[in-house]
């Protein structure tokens, strides 16, 4: 079950569990500066596509691997508005692995931990997919294009 959380949006309003609840949620960590960052138009697609279905796209940027997305909020909205038409919910830059790591990537991980059971997020663009329940249904390495989760969201909005 999701746990309870108010979370923080890069212009600073507040996204809360209620605004959540009943939701298909696709979850990923980005950054700006990565091989993966073309994924931002498939996944501003499938926010396009299935919004009004019940998908919430929830991206987290993440400084944490190569350095990969080292801009300020500000710069970062600009970036993917610009480069992307980036509608869907990017939240405060954060971190998702290590102590300091967001509460919601560590109860992901926990939830669904990655191959052989290790639960550290390997690189940019990991996604978690999270059922109308609230349950982790999916976890995808970086190479996984949203796109390749089409099926599987549609799956889960019409449960």
């Amino acid at each position: 079950m999701l746990p309870r959380l108010v979370l923080t949006r890069l212009d600073g309003s507040l996204l809360s569990n209620e605004q959540l609840q009943d939701k298909v949620l696709l979850i990923v960590n980005v950054a700006s500066r990565c091989g993966f960052t073309p994924q931002y138009a498939q996944l501003q697609r499938l926010h396009d596509h299935y919004a009004s279905q019940g998908l919430v796209v929830l991206a987290f940027p993440c400084n944490q691997f190569g350095m990969q997305e080292p801009g300020s909020h500000d710069e970062i909205a600009q970036f993917c508005s610009l480069n992307y038409g980036v509608t869907f919910a990017v939240m405060e830059k954060c971190e998702v692995n290590g102590d300091a790591a967001h509460p919601l990537f560590k109860w992901l991980k926990q939830e669904k931990p990655g191959l052989f059971g290790t639960e550290g997020i390997k690189w940019n663009f990991t996604k978690f997919l999270v059922d109308r329940r609230g349950n982790v249904v999916g976890r995808y390495a970086p190479q996984v294009s949203p796109e390749q989760l089409q099926e599987t969201i549609e799956q889960l909005l019409r449960d």
